[in-house]
């Protein structure tokens, strides 16, 4: 198990894009939260399989289409201190 922290960048706030970041990763292994920073970008941790998280990472960018310009992803061990997925405000 590892935890991903991932900063995306681009027309990521006010388009519904936590919530659909919430509502895929019920299609996937991982817990964790996403939520709009004030700069403008939404940030987004999450824990699981390297390939659980990977896919989920691809289906997000996938959905958004070309509304996100950058991904920037961090790897670090996990920690287990989720139990879901939630969108934080």
């Amino acid at each position: 198990m590892v935890r991903y922290t991932v900063r995306f960048e681009g027309i990521v706030q006010g388009v519904g894009f936590r919530a659909g970041a919430a509502w895929i990763a019920r299609g996937f292994r991982v817990t964790g939260f996403v939520r709009n920073e004030p700069d403008g970008s939404v940030r987004l941790v999450a824990e699981g399989d390297p390939g659980d998280l990977d896919a989920f990472l691809a289906a997000i960018r996938a959905a958004r289409g070309g509304t996100v310009h950058a991904m920037h992803v961090d790897r670090g061990a996990a920690t287990g201190e989720w139990t879901g997925f939630t969108v934080q405000r």
